[in-house]
This record gives C-alpha cells, structure tokens and sequence, in this order.
C-alpha cells in the first residue's frame, strides 16, 4: 500500500529531503554572507581562545628548549601515538579541510579523486618511515649527506626544502585569508571595523603568518607537535560531528545522501561520476581528451609520491625515540587519516545536499567556504539560529587552528633546512655552536615568514587544494629521487643529488609557468580568465595543470644520468648506512 511516504534509500526520497531542508532554511547564509553579527562574534572569541591556548603552551615549550634536539626534534621525547596525533595534524590541512570538502561539494566524484590520492600516499610512506628515522638526524640533507659529505649536497637539499616548504605555506594562508573574508560576513560588501572584504583577507594572511613566527621562534619542534596533537584531537572531533549530523538528516543512508547531492548539484547522476572536472571528454577534440586524462594521472602521481618527500613529514619521523616508533606512528596516521577523508564524503556531498552548488559558489567560486556553509546550516536546523551560531564558531575555529598548526610545521622545517645545513654545515663547516645554529633557525623563521606573506597576498583567487597539488609535485619530482637513491642505489653520488634536486625542481616549476595553471585558460562558456596572469598574457604550451607525469621520471632520469657521469663513488659509507637504517644502529649521531 502506497503511505505517500518515499522510500528512504530512493533518489524520491533524497529529493524530498532536500527540498524540506531548503523549506526550513529560508536564510541560509545570514552570517555568513551578512554584516558582523553574533555568530561572527563566537567564531572570533573561539579562535581568539585557541591562538591564547596555543601560546601558552609555546611559552612553557619555549622553556624547557635548550639545543637544537630540542628545537628541531623536540626532544626526540614523543611516543608513536603523540606522533601519530602530530602526523595527522600535519597532513590533514586546509586543503583537506576546506578544499577538498568543497571541491567534492561543486564537483561530485573528482573532487573525491583528491581524497583518494592523499591516503593511498601514506602506503608509500609506510615502508619509509623506520628506513628514514634510522638515517637522518634533523632534516631530509642528514640523508644523502650520510653517504656524500659534500656542502653542495646540503645546499641542493636546502633549496628544494625551502622551494616546497614556501608553496605548501602559500596555499595554507590563501585558505586562512577566505575563512576570515566569509567568518567576518564581508562577502557581500560589508565592513569590518573599516576594512572590506579585501583588506580583511590581506589581514588575516599576514596575522596567520605573524603567529606562525610566534609559534617556530618561542617553541621549536615541542611547540609545533603538541599544536598538531590538539589540533588533530579537535579537527577529528569536529568533523565527526557534522559526519553524524549529515547522515542523521538522511536517516544514515548513503544512496539517499549522494541522490541528494546528485540532485542539487544541478548536474543529476554525472555528478557521482568521474569526468565532471577532471579527465573531461571533450567531443571532437581528441588531443585535449587525451591530455585532460593525463592530467588526472599526473594529480594522482604527484598526490602518492610527494606525500613521503614533504620535509615538514620527514622531520616528525626524528621526534621520536627509535625507527620502529616511527614506522608505528605511521601505522596510527593511516588509520586516522582513512577515517577523516571517508568523512570528507559525507561533508562534501552533505554540502552539496543541503546548501547547494549555486549558494557555496555565490560565497565563493573554489568551493572553499562548503564546510563552514553545511556547519552553519545543520546548526540551524538542529537548535535553530543559535545552534546555527555555535556550530560556524566552533568548525570556522577549528578550520583557522587547522591552517596555524600546518604553518608552523612548514615554518620549521624550512628554517630548519636553513640553520642546520645551509649554516652549520656550509658557512659554518660543520662546526657552530648549538646556540648559533638555533639563532640562525629563529631569525629564518622570520624571513620565510615575510616571503609566504607576501607571496600568498598575490595568490588569494586560488584554489586552495589545488595550490597544495603543485607543492606535491615539486616534492615528488625534486626530493623522491634523492630519498630513494640514497637508500637503495649503490651508485649515487653528489653529482646525482644535485642533478636530481635541480632537474627535477627547474622542470616542474618550467612547467607550471607554461602550463594553463599561469597562462592561456578560460572559461568555455563566459570566456572568463581562469589563470593566475592577465588575461593579455599568454604563453602556454604545456597542456596539464599538474607537471609531475613528466617532471617525477625527469627527476629520477637527471639523477641517475648525474651519477653515471661522476666517477665518486663510496661503497663503504653506502654499506654502513643500509646497516644504519635496517637496525638503527648509531642513528643519533651526525
């Protein structure tokens, strides 16, 4: 008998949803598209409580830091579960967070695609862990440095570490600077305290960067894990709440969830399929089919295999004690990493769902501002426009916590890369005083501080996940080839290590300016400039939009090509580190 009540599993019923839902929240976006109101005002006190917290706790880091194992390992003191936490909270960004969520919400299963590669990545850094704890001692230079105890080894390596670490850095404070534009509701011509949208995410950057300084110059590395820690303790709790709320409104159905989704996205069942923004069919043109798949592979490599050559992951593994807490930290970041992209799926699509594509585009075109939209949303439907409130304060503070604590990360292990390798193994022969080095370490905190601020005011119209994809790509093409010959090609020498760094790093960033990422794309509809240059510009020739298809194999080929041509060779020092790195044997000393 027909009850007049839809099927909960049935597209009838996910549509009947979604349109109770746009029923009962006739003023979607009121604080976050209006002027400063009362839940602006709780998201300011909630991060202003977070940044008060955090600092107190680099103020009792600062403390107990007394040399550079401190400063750069803090301590080595932390057990595989606190490294785990911190693991976690160094990988899962604003990226994760914020864009990927959102990219999920606008572009249905591509931007799932994104998910996908950041986790299957962690099965290559697995293996790696233990291998690299055993080895190195402060930075990614202690490895190859191991082998070859060249200065130019240490400057390549110190290059690459500053290039990664300063893009990764770039898109997290593009991020910081959009969450505060939509928290302050200056999205639609408002003012805050006299300043426009504009001015306030100009703002917002250069605080976000001023705190980060804070936070590497007081505390070091102790400073750094426990932000992370809490940071991920909260980031998971706060995701997993509006995981349950989505699914709670679809009575914990998945099908009537993604018919929701499906249904208004504006784009019906493609919309749970692959093509809508990555690996398009283009009826007609079959060069640009082809290389619109190609991309997607290059995304997807450059996602796997730069996640193990990040230096800020590399440096958390020689936090802790031995190589086989490290190889169990990572264990434990699988495991919580899984489960926090699985919950991207119900954020994403719940933000298609319930918002809407066309209202998380009118607030901002990448997507980014999604979460805080559904947080917003799922509040007032729960406990009406005060549970509204409560819910954007608390996840608009855990996404600003997210972006300060990865900041700080990157700030460290560049200025880290700086201190101990370009100071006190170059200038310094290898001989400085730890107070020196940790000086020299706190002064380029600032200075790597002041170029991500400037950098990421010129790069704010830009997709946040999207900025993060490049990062990787350098990551993989420049620093996996020397991690992977060092620890397993007898062979390799300085001359490897320094054609792989530069090889790989002047080709994906030659790339990237040809590429339509710079140049050369617009809209096929409106016509509109969709690259970073003026629409008068245009010199592209590159057709991807990530270059790690072709500069990952040039990496690997320039540093084995490097190697072949040198005549160094120093098969004792190789046969020492493999001893090192299977059994850990002398892994505390230089």
């Amino acid at each position: 008998m027909d009850t007049g009540t839809p099927d909960p599993g049935s597209a009838t019923y996910a549509g009947s949803a979604t349109r109770l839902l746009d029923t009962a929240a006739p003023d979607l976006g009121s604080a976050l598209g209006g002027q400063f109101g009362v839940a602006h005002a709780w998201t300011v006190g909630l991060c202003a409580l977070f940044v008060l917290v955090t600092l107190a706790i680099t103020i009792r880091a600062r403390r107990t830091t007394k040399g550079a194992v401190d400063f750069y390992a803090g301590g080595r003191g932390f057990s595989s579960t606190q490294n785990g936490l911190a693991l976690t909270g160094d990988y899962l960004s604003a990226a994760s967070f914020l864009g990927i969520a959102g990219m999920i919400a606008l572009q249905g299963y591509d931007g799932f695609l994104y998910s996908i590669g950041f986790l299957v990545a962690w099965l290559l850094v697995l293996p790696m862990a233990q291998l690299m704890r055993n080895t190195g001692r402060f930075t990614m230079a202690d490895l190859p440095a191991f082998r070859m105890r060249r200065m130019r080894v240490r400057l390549a390596c110190t290059v690459s570490t500053v290039t990664v670490c300063v893009f990764y850095l770039v898109a997290q404070m593009v991020g910081a600077g959009a969450l505060v534009s939509v928290l302050l509701g200056l999205h639609d011509g408002g003012t805050f305290l006299g300043l426009s949208a504009g001015q306030a995410r100009t703002g917002a950057i250069v605080l976000v960067g001023v705190l980060m300084i804070v936070y590497v110059m007081y505390g070091g590395m102790k400073a750094a894990t426990w932000l992370q820690i809490i940071k991920a303790v909260v980031l998971l709790s706060a995701t997993g709440l509006l995981t349950v709320m989505v699914l709670a409104l679809y009575a914990f159905d998945p099908r009537a969830l993604l018919s929701g989704a499906a249904e208004a996205s504006g784009h019906g069942q493609a919309f749970l399929e692959p093509g809508l923004r990555l690996g398009v069919e283009v009826p007609g043109e079959a060069a640009q089919t082809f290389f619109n798949k190609m991309d997607l592979i290059s995304l997807g490599l450059a996602l796997v295999l730069g996640t193990v050559a990040l230096p800020h992951i590399l440096i958390r593994f020689y936090t802790v004690t031995d190589g086989r807490a490290a190889r169990s930290s990572v264990n434990r970041t699988i495991v919580m990493v899984g489960a926090f992209y699985l919950m991207t799926l119900a954020l994403g699509f719940g933000a298609a769902a319930i918002v809407g594509s066309e209202r998380i585009m009118s607030l901002d075109p990448s997507g980014n501002s999604a979460v805080p939209m559904l947080a917003e949303e799922l509040g007032r439907l729960t406990a009406g426009p005060v549970g509204a409130a409560v819910l954007l304060a608390l996840i608009s503070a855990v996404a600003l916590a997210t972006i300060l604590a990865v900041i700080a990360s990157l700030t460290l292990a560049s200025s880290s890369s700086i201190a101990h390798d370009l100071f006190g193994h170059i200038l310094m022969w290898g001989r400085p005083r730890e107070s020196q080095e940790v000086s020299v370490a706190r002064f380029s905190a600032c200075v790597i501080g002041a170029i991500s601020i400037a950098l990421a005011v010129q790069a704010q119209a830009q997709n946040v996940a999207f900025l993060v994809g490049l990062a990787f790509a350098i990551a993989a093409a420049a620093n996996l080839p020397v991690i992977v010959l060092t620890m397993f090609w007898r062979r390799f020498n300085t001359k490897g290590v320094e054609w792989g760094i530069y090889g790989g790093l002047s080709t994906t960033l030659l790339l990237m300016l040809f590429s339509p990422v710079m140049s050369g794309k617009t809209d096929p509809v409106t016509g509109e400039n969709l690259s970073m240059l003026p629409a008068w510009i245009d010199i592209q020739f590159f057709p991807m939009e990530n270059p790690a298809l072709v500069a990952v194999p040039v990496g690997f080929a320039c540093a084995v090509i490097g190697s072949l041509l040198s005549p160094e060779r120093n098969s004792a020092r190789f046969t020492e580190l493999r001893v090192r790195s299977l059994t850990g044997w002398g892994a505390d000393r230089d």
